[in-house]
């Protein structure tokens, strides 16, 4: 397949917003798809290489002045795909060098169209995050299988274009071979917002209430002695993460799969702030906030070990329990986890007595979960319910301005971005300057300008990858903005490493807060 045909199809699904266009085009694009091929088409339209980061980040990229090839298109998706490998593969002495020859050489090998295709593609600007959903639609479409076949067999690989290749070389038949593997990180599953507590508890009658901390979610396998934690993005930290290896390994069990959160605590039993807890994960693409580390070396080891809580338990000594309602679950963790079990009730005669005491201990509110509901990973259902006093919305940041007064000099006023669910672009919402500590301006105003895309005026434009969280009154209609709403009273709380643009609110989300 000629990489020209990717192009042409990423230009097609641009220029949409409807859904069910996106998804013929994808799905006619995999019907021609050779079965090598095919893996990288799925990596490409989805907004990374195969290869995941292949170490020649903008700058590189950036550096490198090619003119555009003239005549008509030559490279495939293969040639590509090799190429992209080799540069990921490219180690040692001379490595920097190296890379950048090869990405040289297969650009200028490449037409205008398939020149600025790459470019985006390596630099991060494809990745809209939300053309997963769509993707796992077109993949059943093609192959004329169940959808939620597809959606399963992707939880339990983690890996879209592997999911691709089995569903059109083998149908639903090799969809329903993927078995939870331990070793092998599954996509968590998510919850939605609940206006009340009574809202959630009339939508589950038979429920259990815990609580809802400001933590890190992670995800833990153990085979033996063979211990790995993941994060919510499936990123493995164990080797930052000693203390909870250790913990692990001494449960009461041979092997186990739990889902659950960690956070780092203060003496006296309270949640520290987020940036600290996820200090301790070590480094990573998009760690997008200033880390808040206490300055003496003794309560900085103090203060930052890892306490974690699990909710839930997905394998335990040989069972794999997704498919076991909740009920079951919960009865298989409260076996293994001890004293480390989150917080919360079985079916609480009075649930309001558990919010006032997760808020009490200085926790954001509580979950309510069905207890007949199966573990549907990656996937914002009703069968969890988040109950919060205080109403945030994860949005991605599209850009900042240029601040005023004793602001001026810094990156200040944010303009912000819902996820549009249909694969396009973030739609903006709103802006806000407030909430913004004097550190948080400075880490901004560098960090804005390293992923600067363009710039106009007092304003930066950057590439949509940094996820905020953001407190707010609630929105209310607007034709200020592309959405047709605007947030009320926006105040930035934190910025989230630990999310990706896919997983941020969406614009239907956003609307669900109009008063």
């Amino acid at each position: 397949m000629q990489l020209s045909e990717v192009v042409t199809a990423s230009a097609t699904l641009a220029a949409t917003r409807s859904r069910k266009a996106k998804i013929a085009t994808l799905a006619e694009l995999l019907h021609r798809a050779g079965e090598r091929e095919l893996p990288a088409v799925v990596a490409f339209l989805t907004g990374r290489p195969t290869q995941g980061r292949i170490g020649a980040g903008w700058r590189t990229v950036a550096g490198l002045e090619v003119a555009a090839r003239a005549g008509p298109p030559e490279l495939t998706v293969s040639e590509v795909d090799d190429a992209l490998g080799e540069v990921a593969a490219a180690a040692g002495s001379g490595s920097t060098l190296r890379r950048a020859e090869i990405l040289r050489t297969l650009l200028a090998r490449a037409t205008e169209p398939e020149r600025d295709f790459l470019f985006r593609l390596l630099t991060g600007e494809l990745r809209q995050g939300a053309l997963e959903g769509v993707m796992l639609d077109a993949i059943a479409s093609a192959a004329a299988v169940p959808a939620e076949a597809v959606r399963r067999a992707f939880m339990l690989s983690g890996r879209l274009p592997v999911t691709a290749h089995a569903a059109m070389t083998g149908g639903a038949g090799a969809l329903a071979e993927f078995r939870l593997e331990l070793g092998r990180p599954l996509r968590p599953m998510l919850a939605s917002p609940a206006e009340s507590l009574d809202e959630a508890l009339e939508e589950h009658t038979a429920a259990i209430v815990e609580y809802k901390m400001d933590g890190a979610r992670i995800q833990v396998h153990r085979d033996g002695d063979e211990v790995h934690v993941y994060t919510r993005t499936l990123r493995e930290i164990t080797a930052h993460v000693g203390e909870l290896v250790e913990l692990v390994r001494a449960l009461p069990c041979r092997s186990v799969v739990l889902d659950g959160e960690t956070l780092a605590l203060t003496d006296d039993g309270r949640p520290r702030p987020f940036q600290e807890t996820m200090s301790r994960f070590g480094s990573q693409p998009g760690n997008n906030g200033p880390p808040r580390i206490p300055r003496s070396h003794e309560e900085q080891v103090r203060a930052l070990l890892l306490r974690p809580y699990f909710f839930d338990c997905l394998h335990l000594d040989g069972a794999d329990l997704l498919d076991a309602p909740l009920r079951e679950r919960n009865a298989a963790l409260r076996r293994v986890a001890g004293e480390h079990l989150m917080p919360g009730e079985i079916e609480p005669e009075d649930a309001a007595s558990v919010l006032d005491a997760a808020l009490d201990s200085g926790h954001e509110g509580v979950l309510v979960k069905s207890l007949d509901s199966g573990y549907a990973a990656g996937r914002r259902g009703r069968a969890w319910l988040k109950v919060k006093p205080v109403r945030t919305l994860d949005l991605v940041v599209l850009a900042a301005e240029w601040g005023h007064g004793r602001r001026t000099g810094y990156l200040s006023n944010l303009h912000l971005g819902a996820r549009d669910p249909d694969g396009g672009p973030p739609i903006m919402v709103g802006k806000t300057f407030k909430g913004l500590t004097d550190e948080l301006l400075a880490w901004q105003t560098r960090t804005f300008q390293e992923i600067e895309t363009h710039r106009d005026g007092w304003t930066v434009y950057v590439r949509p990858e940094l996820v905020v969280e953001i407190e707010l009154d609630g929105a209310q209609v607007s034709t200020r903005y592309p959405g047709g709403v605007a947030l009320r009273f926006a105040r930035v709380m934190r910025y989230r490493p630990d999310k990706e643009p896919g997983d941020a609110d969406t614009i239907e989300e956003v609307r669900a807060t109009l008063r």
